[in-house]
């Protein structure tokens, strides 16, 4: 029986530490960095997604940045065979993979033996459930599927349409929710180790909130400007959070403070989303990085605990 490819994978809310963690791995276990982030994948969407910059990269190799066009789809099957193909693409080269990122189907759907079937597909309900998106509303929408399967709900930002839409239409057609049908989770393909990253909730807010401060100084909204500018207003990539809440702003819907405010607000919510999702669906092995004077010490202790688990020999 073949070997199982080794992997890590770095998870845990957004603004929580995971850029540096994992710049401080590859380094010392000879590593290559893939994005698990859904929006990172945008040509020109580099503030708004906190894209790691050539700097930060220090000399690491980074996959799956900078590879779509704003107004071209990105779906997590691709994103299933993309990484996949780079793993065997980075242990080939002798080196270590090493996912990292916040979005956890993503994630998920690489790991374990994830099928994208269009297993609950029909057109005709699909298009009868976007008709209704548009005519009540993509809150009222989001509330309907909350009603019907909450544990699906939960992992799905309400104004991601296409999938509130894919989960209402596999529970019409197999008369099954689709949190079930992901409940049911086969072994990990990898020989894997998940690091997840948390902090005092306060204190991890109070990050986040200066990290948009810091996008809106670095130039956010010309950023978004730019992609408005160019006719990119609708679509998946806009839908993302710190570009949605600016074209707020553009389209004259909020004022700018307002719309600072509520990307803030956004981005808090999601980073409660996404530890809710980890905490559910993976067998992460948690760190609190909330004491600043102890976080070397705790990077450390995750270093080791990863070369214990992978067999790793650090890199001279």
């Amino acid at each position: 029986m073949q070997a199982k490819e080794k992997l890590v994978v770095i998870i845990g809310p957004t603004a929580v530490g995971k850029t540096a963690l994992s710049i401080h791995l590859a380094k010392k276990f000879g590593g290559e960095i893939i994005s698990g982030d859904s929006m990172q994948v945008y040509k020109g969407m580099d503030i708004g997604t906190a894209k790691i910059t050539s700097e930060e990269m220090q000399d690491i190799p980074h996959h799956l940045i900078d590879i779509k066009e704003p107004d071209e789809a990105f779906s997590a099957a691709e994103f299933q065979q993309l990484v996949r193909k780079t793993i065997t693409d980075i242990t080939n080269r002798g080196a270590l993979p090493i996912i990292v990122g916040g979005t956890g189907l993503y994630v998920q759907s690489v790991i374990y033996d994830y099928q994208f079937a269009e297993q609950g597909g029909d057109p005709l309900i699909r298009k009868e459930l976007e008709e209704e998106a548009e005519r009540i509303g993509k809150e009222a929408f989001y509330e309907k599927l909350k009603g019907i399967d909450p544990e699906a709900a939960a992992s799905i930002h309400p104004n991601n349409v296409r999938r509130v839409v894919r989960a209402l239409e596999v529970y019409y057609t197999t008369g099954e929710k689709m949190s079930r049908q992901q409940t049911e989770e086969p072994e990990l393909l990898y020989d894997a180790v998940l690091i997840g990253l948390t902090m005092e909730r306060e204190q991890l807010y109070q990050r986040i909130n200066k990290r948009v401060d810091i996008m809106m100084q670095n130039g956010l909204l010309e950023e978004v400007t730019g992609l408005w500018e160019k006719g990119i207003r609708s679509g998946q990539a806009v839908q993302a959070i710190g570009y949605k809440e600016i074209f707020s702003y553009l389209k004259g819907e909020a004022s700018l403070e307002e719309a600072v405010e509520q990307l803030k607000q956004n981005s808090r919510n999601y980073a409660k989303r996404q530890l809710t999702w980890f905490r559910n669906k993976m067998p992460v092995n948690w760190f609190d990085l909330s004491n600043k004077e102890e976080r070397m010490v705790k990077i450390q202790q995750i270093s080791d605990f990863i070369a214990g688990k992978l067999q790793l020999k650090e890199n001279k």
